[in-house]
């Protein structure tokens, strides 16, 4: 039997008939592809297409999704895709991008986030980062009423037992990300929220539990973003860290809030946004001060440095330096298993950053051979602070950054981190004037065959 023709999608050209002004079909693509590119999704849509759609082609989603909601703003009435003649899929385009404003739109965003992620659906392969949504989500999180009561009466019983293990495996995922990258632990973290944390938050629990739970769940919703940062999956990201936000806004954990804002902060300055990381960093330490945390505030401090060195502004990096000091020397040893790892190496690892940035590769040079002095087990950390000494270096002794350069090579070709490239590339570029040298030239071409070959 031959194939069905395509039949006319009639529902489609009605919508757009009524739209006023008139919405042409150069009009609407437009505007489906701006929608897109505004949650992280990349587009290549144009009039022809839409001349495809009335004539019935469906296109794959999140099209569908977004065609409703560019025609929901233009008619000022709610569309959906069936609305359109178009067949929609279950999660719309922006998942996991907005900080939902109830308990259970919070607990059903992040679980469908988790299932959309491993069943590897084609709006979440290669999202870009989207950048109106941490600043919308920051200002939510310091402006949504509170206390929230994480209790669910699902069938199985939920207690501390189940919570331990949660807080086990976060554990095992966190040690096991510093050792070999992102790369290798992001699927297995997500599998297990997927698997073992969705059934557990569906269960039955008692505010106390629920409130562990929730934290738990946002520790781990956090790294899972982490290691897709370290991808440079950026649109995943921050998908990722917003769940992970808004769950601990849900357990009632300010401080772990600021932290999972920092990282935001972070990754903020690392895409190229510096402005955004010097907010998001300035609502973290007002959840850190409010968590009585001085090692946490400290942190907070130097990511804002970071952000403001990043756009050029000495002085207020300066002043946002020495706050992080005065934090740092509040600081005591009692602190959150997730804070382990800010200790005075960070410290000096992300003054550095800052005066490369600002082009003061002396001091630069300076605090990245403090943060050497690191602990043990954070592999990746110490690739990424030899890479550094390494950049600060190679003007002045090109020689001893290809050294140091070679030295976190050898790191590197165990590890499974996109980050971790960008910083030898950034080595490379540096030591571009010295390819007469044969030990720079020997050092460039090896940091081009492996960052070639995995990226």
């Amino acid at each position: 039997m031959g194939r069905q023709p395509k039949q006319p999608n009639r529902q489609l050209v009605e919508l757009l008939d009524e739209t006023r002004p008139p919405l042409s079909r150069k009009g609407l693509a437009r505007r489906v592809v701006e929608r897109g590119r505004a949650v992280g999704v990349e587009l290549r849509y144009d009039h022809t297409a839409v001349g495809r759609w009335v004539a019935g082609e469906q296109p794959n989603s999140p099209g569908p999704e977004l065609i409703a909601e560019v025609l929901t703003e233009v008619l000022g009435r709610r569309v959906v895709p069936s609305d359109c003649g178009m067949s929609g899929g279950q999660n719309p385009a922006d998942l996991g991008l907005e900080f939902s404003l109830s308990l259970a739109e919070a607990t059903a965003a992040a679980t469908a986030l988790w299932r959309s992620d491993v069943e590897r659906r084609r709006f979440l392969l290669g999202a870009s980062y989207a950048v109106a949504v941490y600043p919308a989500a920051s200002m939510r999180w310091l402006t949504l009423p509170g206390p929230e009561h994480p209790v669910s009466a699902g069938h199985r019983r939920i207690g501390q037992t189940d919570v331990d293990a949660v807080r086990t495996m976060t554990k095992a995922f966190r040690d096991l990300d510093n050792r070999v990258g992102g790369g290798k632990v992001r699927s297995t973290i997500v599998h297990y929220l997927h698997s073992s944390v969705t059934p557990l938050l569906h269960g039955s629990y008692n505010e106390p539990v629920g409130r562990q739970l929730f934290a738990t769940t946002a520790e781990l919703t956090k790294l899972a973003g982490w290691a897709a940062y370290d991808l440079e999956e950026h649109g995943l990201a921050q998908r990722y860290l917003i769940q992970a936000l808004r769950m601990s806004r849900a357990a009632g954990n300010i401080g772990l809030g600021a932290e999972i804002l920092a990282a935001m902060s972070h990754q903020a300055t690392y895409v190229g946004r510096p402005g955004d990381a010097v907010d998001l960093a300035r609502a973290a330490q007002i959840a850190a001060r409010g968590a009585g945390l001085a090692a946490l505030e400290s942190e907070c401090h130097m990511v804002e440095a970071h952000g403001h060195a990043a756009r050029a502004d000495s002085s207020s990096c300066a002043t946002s330096l020495n706050a992080a000091e005065r934090a740092f020397t509040r600081a005591d040893s009692s602190r959150p298993a997730w804070l382990d790892y800010f200790d005075g190496a960070y410290m000096s690892a992300k003054t550095a950053h800052c005066f490369r940035d600002l082009g003061d590769f002396a001091r630069a040079a300076q605090f990245a051979g403090q943060s050497l002095n690191m602990s043990d087990g954070y592999l990746r950390g110490r690739a990424f602070n030899l890479c550094l000494l390494a950049s600060a270096l190679a003007h002045d002794d090109p020689h001893e950054a290809a050294r140091i350069g070679t030295e976190a090579l050898d790191i590197i070709s165990g590890l499974e981190s996109h980050r971790t490239h960008a910083y030898l590339r950034e080595v490379r570029h540096r030591l571009a004037a010295y390819t007469a040298l044969p030990d720079i030239d020997h050092f460039r071409r090896q940091v081009l065959a492996i960052t070639m070959r995995t990226d």
